[in-house]
This record gives structure tokens, sequence and C-alpha cells, in this order.
């Protein structure tokens, strides 16, 4: 996986009025969760902002990251968990993150790449990915920046599950039942196929 450096400024001020006050200065108001637990048990925020020159790099690319998380002099290691648009003029309104060592487990949506050409589209049909990421646990260390998927063997109608997938060193988080990709039939093939019934 990908190093990408972000730089923060820690901020005490919290809420809705802050928050849009940060955001008029171009910046955008982000927390980073870790181990620490409050006595109630619930994880403990750090809060800073981010500019959004500084998050762009990381929220608009097909890649994924580790991120060395720079607040005022302090790094850490972390991941990006999630992130809130505005819902009518798309513009980053928020960013958590999550705190990340080299030995503990983490679940990320980690991109596929299907490689091979499949029998079913040598047969005229037509190869369509139903999803674009799948959700693995590992240790950060341990995960790749693409799930690689050979088609070459999958036929005319036919998919490709996730829990006919495995990985060495990751846990597929994403249901077993969830189709990753499948060869549609199209007309061509259609005809084909019932030219060779005849």
């Amino acid at each position: 996986m990908k190093t990408i450096t972000i730089n923060g400024t820690a901020r005490t001020a919290t809420g809705k009025k802050a928050a849009r006050e940060i955001r008029k200065s171009g910046a955008v108001p982000c927390n980073l969760y870790g181990e620490k637990r409050d006595e109630k048990g619930l994880p403990v925020a750090v809060s800073f902002t981010a500019t959004n020159e500084e998050l762009r790099k990381l929220i608009y690319s097909p890649d994924i990251y580790t991120v060395l998380l720079n607040i005022d002099g302090k790094e850490c290691k972390a991941v990006l968990r999630e992130t809130q648009f505005h819902p009518v003029k798309d513009n980053l309104l928020h960013a958590d993150f999550y705190e990340i060592t080299d030995e503990k487990p983490i679940v990320m949506e980690v991109p596929i790449k299907l490689t091979g050409l499949a029998e079913g589209v040598r047969a005229g049909g037509k190869l369509a990915a139903s999803v674009r990421k799948l959700k693995v646990r590992a240790a950060h260390t341990a995960i790749p920046e693409r799930l690689e998927i050979d088609v070459t063997s999958l036929g005319l109608g036919k998919t490709i599950k996730v829990g006919e997938l495995s990985f060495e060193g990751l846990e597929l988080v994403t249901s077993p039942s969830v189709v990753v990709c499948q060869v549609k039939m199209t007309r061509g093939a259609m005809a084909a196929a019932a030219q060779a019934e005849k």
C-alpha cells in the first residue's frame, strides 16, 4: 500500500458553528480515532483540520493509502475511515481517520482488478464487474493496492462470488454471496448458441 503525508492543525473548537468557520477558511474539520477510550469505553477523537488541497490528493484517488498524519508536529499512521460530502455542492465537509499499528488488523476496501480473457467473452459474451472494491481484514502492511482476480475460465452466463475467492494473508469481510463479476449473454452470443444447438 502506498503512503501519503497529510499535515493537520489541532483544533479545540468543535460543534456546527466552529465547523462552518473552518470550512469558510478553506479547511476541513477532521477527527482521528485510535486506541484511547473514555470512562464509558467510547473512542476518544483527536480533532484537527486539514486543507482541502491536502485531502484532495487522498480522497480523489483510485488508490488506497496508509496516511502519515502530521498534526502540529506529532506523527502517527492512519487510514481514511469515512468522509462526508455536501449533498448538492459535493464539496468535502468532514473526514474521519483511524490510527493504525503494524500489528493490529484493520478493515479496508481494496479495489479489484480483473485479469485474463474470459472464455465467455471469447464466445461473444460481455464481462461486467458488479463491485469495484472488496472489504478485507489484515494488518495494513499485508494489504495490497489491488486484488487481482483471474477470469480466464469464466464461461457465458457464469459469475464469480466473493465466497469463491481467497487471498493469502487476507480475510475477506464482504459477504460471500456478493457477485464480483459475471459474463453476460449478448444477442450475438445467444444467436450463436441457438445456431450451435440446431
